[in-house]
């Protein structure tokens, strides 16, 4: 199998170190030899990579690049995990994230987030550290700069801590509140925003249900048959495709039209999709809004 390959652009996008930086810490300090194509064009593999995350978040630090130059990659990643929450801006969080991601790290990766979700709850951390991290993942993956291994991993592990506090939730239940069906349409398997919504109405006492991904329209009128009136949610990213939206919304439609069923969705897929005109299903434009709605 070929290891990956960057350009300096590459490691300029991940890092957020200029190129023209970068060419100059590689002359004057050897930080990196990268090899070279034919036109004598830069070219970087994994460890390159891995190496300039790490020098270029001490150099964030404070360490002068001629002292992190002559230290060892144990030392730098010791250093790297004590200062782990020291640095309170997001750009230093999500530095820290790719990092763990990139390494495979499980223990940097909790030390950034769960000292952040104790001070903070797990809601802001997921708003302000999380989400923003798991949008550059999507740029990252569109532009071939991560394996597919490094995404499943740190979503494994975004996963793990979810459901972690999920399970730690002990609201007593509101009365007279119908149950709320969390699901993912068929093909859709982008969980992570439906955990912590999963998460969110336990915390305000709803009876939640977590079906999670790729869930047949069949299945929910078996659900509605077996728990009468619900609230359906979910959040469309990659499916149904927005061309097919409308179609799925029609099924839904005719499925539900002699139930008092409601569904609520959010998601990618859905922009520039106008709100079907039935009093059975809702869009909204973020999560935000799909939380309200469920309020009233």
């Amino acid at each position: 199998m070929r290891p990956q390959e960057f350009t300096i652009k590459d490691l300029e996008n991940f890092s957020g170190i200029k190129a023209h930086t970068i060419r100059i810490w590689e002359q004057r300090y050897g930080i990196l030899s990268p090899d070279r194509t034919d036109t004598n064009i830069r070219k970087y593999n994994d460890k390159d990579l891995k190496s300039l995350l790490n020098i270029s978040l001490l150099n964030s630090l404070g360490h002068k690049i001629s002292n992190i130059a002559k230290l060892s990659d144990d030392q730098i990643r010791e250093i790297i995990n004590k200062h782990a929450h020291s640095n309170n801006t997001e750009e230093h969080f999500l530095h820290m994230l790719k990092i763990s991601m990139l390494n495979y790290d499980e223990e940097l990766f909790s030390n950034v987030i769960d000292p952040h979700t104790a001070e903070h709850g797990l809601e802001k951390t997921f708003r302000v550290i999380i989400m923003p991290f798991l949008m550059q993942i999507g740029l990252l993956w569109q532009s071939d700069s991560i394996c597919p291994a490094q995404e499943h991993f740190i979503s494994a592990l975004i996963r793990q801590k979810l459901l972690f506090h999920v399970e730690s939730v002990k609201v007593p239940l509101e009365q007279n509140k119908r149950p709320v069906i969390l699901f993912l349409p068929d093909l859709e398997i982008h969980e992570l925003s439906l955990l912590m919504l999963h998460y969110i109405l336990k915390l305000r006492g709803r009876r939640s249900i977590l079906l999670s991904q790729s869930v047949p329209a069949d299945d929910l009128k078996q659900v509605a048959q077996r728990l009468g009136d619900v609230d359906f949610v979910s959040i469309f990213t990659t499916h149904p495709s927005t061309v097919m939206v409308p179609d799925y919304l029609k099924r839904l439609t005719r499925m539900f039209m002699d139930t008092d069923c409601h569904f609520h969705f959010t998601g990618y897929n859905l922009k520039g999709i106008k709100s079907p005109d039935t009093l059975y299903i809702t869009l909204y434009s973020n999560i935000d809004e799909l939380l309200d709605g469920l309020k009233n």
